[in-house]
């Protein structure tokens, strides 16, 4: 059975090393569902978070080639248990009436999303959740005309420290 494996790559931060790791996925022919990167705490690393829709015998190969480049530091892999795995999303949508305004604050405030940016005629909401809260947000506003909707890759941390 396939399902989404998350990943974590604690790598060092300089150009090229992206390009490497999509290198290895697209040798090996694995697709990458979604990828977000950043800088960490410490400025020499970057983490990257990739999501990958494969089966767990791939998850371990995958893994293990990771591991070999030079420029990967730490690979960690990610479940729902273990782990906050979250997404951002930006919805714009169409404001025509002062009643679709205050619909919307309704909708907001029960998925806890902010307005952050308010015109003449459109508004844009954020979103931080999993990829079902963000469905289901979605859903909720379909009576609405969305403009342009943007959704991250997720980006995941485990709850707890590891000492290794």
């Amino acid at each position: 059975m396939q399902k989404k494996r998350v990943l974590s790559l604690l790598v060092k931060n300089h150009s090229g090393v992206l390009s490497k790791i999509a290198l290895l996925f697209t040798r090996r022919g694995y697709n990458i569902h979604s990828l977000s990167v950043g800088i960490t705490e410490n400025p020499k690393r970057s983490r990257m978070t990739i999501e990958v829709i494969e089966d767990k015998q791939m998850l371990e190969q995958i893994v293990k080639q990771l591991n070999k480049l030079l420029d990967v530091i730490k690979v960690t892999c990610h479940t729902k248990e273990d782990s906050v795995i979250q997404d951002l999303c930006l919805i714009k949508l169409k404001m025509e009436k002062i009643e679709d305004t205050n619909q919307i604050l309704l909708i907001t405030r029960k998925f806890n999303a902010k307005i952050v940016d308010f015109g003449n005629n459109a508004l844009i909401l954020e979103f931080v959740g999993r990829e079902k809260k963000v469905g289901d947000l979605l859903q909720a506003l379909k009576n609405f005309e969305i403009i342009e909707y943007i959704q991250t890759g997720v980006t995941a941390m485990k709850k707890t420290i590891d000492n290794k």
